[in-house]
């Protein structure tokens, strides 16, 4: 079956996608890029499956102390 791309809009970058890659035919380009967009679109992952293991370790360490202060415990590091 043969490729007819209508839209100049998507045709120009077709070609240039063609000839950026070194495929033989406008098909074959439009066949990779939209099998590589496939595949970034399934491999992605969402916000919370990325930093599971982020959240997991902050709900391991709790919540934060109100009473902490940053600026005491600064001076007394550098010994001030």
């Amino acid at each position: 079956m043969a490729l007819y791309i209508k839209d100049e809009d998507v045709d120009l970058p077709a070609e240039k996608l063609q000839a950026a890659v070194g495929a033989r035919t406008k098909a074959e380009a439009v066949r990779a890029a939209l099998m590589h967009e496939l595949e970034r679109v399934q491999a992605r992952q969402s916000f919370a499956e990325r930093n599971a293991e982020a959240f997991a370790l902050a709900d391991k360490i709790g919540a934060p102390n109100p009473d902490f202060d940053a600026k005491a415990f600064m001076d007394r590091m550098w010994g001030e």
